[in-house]
């Protein structure tokens, strides 16, 4: 790959895998965010549930419409999935969500005195809220030491080789995840491996020529070789 070098040891083990992806990412990309725009918790955790299997853009067209429809927990809990639904109608699979809203207010205003919970188990028990969006919630408002595991961790991690194949859900990724990033860093990582699913190591070609993280890249070492040299500092 002109313009490009990679160089790997002969062995690496994932502990270095790690410590290059961590190194490069708080050197060169310290304070990652979120794409999804919100204000407080209840739009945050709007918001990540209309982004399942949708893109953040998306979400974000609808959002300010919704949100002025419906602003706080218990005006979205008033309402019946119909009134929801227009507002929601471009995202992936609006009736599903339309009901999952109208639950998510309503238990909110009811259970939770019209706030977002921090614990992962009780915002497990919200409608539409599996344990992805819980870890992106409890990570994102509370700073909470959480790997939410989407679509872009779960490849990103593998093919950069921060798991072993045998992390098979996503449950086990996150799992393999949290035994190398230290708890500082969880959140952070969490988007680093977002973001950088969603504009290089993108699932059906990623853009290895312009990847910082080649060097330490298991699908880069098995499809463009493997140089015999020393592994450069991630910093570098």
């Amino acid at each position: 790959m002109a313009g490009h070098i990679a160089v790997f040891p002969i062995l690496m083990r994932r502990v270095d895998r790690f410590r290059y992806f961590l190194d490069y990412f708080t050197t060169n990309f310290p304070e990652p965010e979120t794409e999804l725009v919100y204000n407080s918790p209840y739009e945050l955790i709007v918001a990540v549930v209309l982004s399942a299997q949708c893109t953040d853009k998306r979400v974000n067209l609808v959002m300010p419409a919704l949100l002025q429809q419906f602003p706080t927990p218990a005006h979205l809990g008033a309402a019946a999935p119909e009134e929801i639904f227009p507002f929601i109608r471009s995202v992936s699979y609006p009736n599903n969500k339309a009901k999952h809203l109208a639950g998510l207010g309503r238990m909110l205003t009811e259970q939770f005195n019209s706030e977002v919970p921090s614990q992962i188990d009780e915002l497990q028990r919200l409608p539409g809220v599996g344990r992805k969006t819980a870890n992106v919630v409890a990570s994102v408002i509370y700073n909470l030491p959480a790997m939410a595991v989407d679509t872009h961790v779960f490849r990103v991690s593998h093919r950069i080789g921060l798991v072993p194949k045998s992390a098979t859900t996503p449950l086990a990724v996150e799992k393999a995840l949290l035994r190398y990033i230290p708890e500082s860093l969880v959140s952070k990582a969490h988007h680093w491996l977002i973001l950088h699913g969603r504009y290089i190591c993108v699932a059906r070609t990623p853009k290895c020529e312009i990847c910082p993280l080649t060097p330490v890249c298991a699908y880069f070492q098995k499809n463009y070789g493997n140089p015999a040299a020393a592994l450069p500092p991630a910093t570098a």
